[in-house]
């Protein structure tokens, strides 16, 4: 056996051994993607979620503002409903 032999088997050996740490990374980077896109699901499907319920909380507020401030101007405009006692 000469030096270009066993040359050529190191590579060899060191060509099969990359190609199953390539194999192994590919496996563990497809699993990993799959378990973030399941993250990333739930993460989007509780802030909708989150932002459904802020929405109507701010809209109740809103409305309940406006009804104040309705309210404050018929004082200050004398238009207010109640009768003089």
């Amino acid at each position: 056996m000469g030096l270009m032999d066993t040359v050529k088997g190191w590579f060899s050996g060191a060509k099969d051994t990359a190609g199953g740490v390539a194999d192994k990374t590919k496996d563990i980077a497809g699993g990993v993607a799959g378990k973030t896109g399941d993250v990333a699901g739930g993460v989007a499907d509780k802030t909708k979620d989150v932002a459904g319920k802020a929405g109507d909380v701010a809209e109740g507020a809103w409305d309940k503002t406006k009804d104040v401030a309705g309210d404050i101007k018929d004082k200050f405009d004398g238009d207010d409903e109640e009768a003089p006692a």
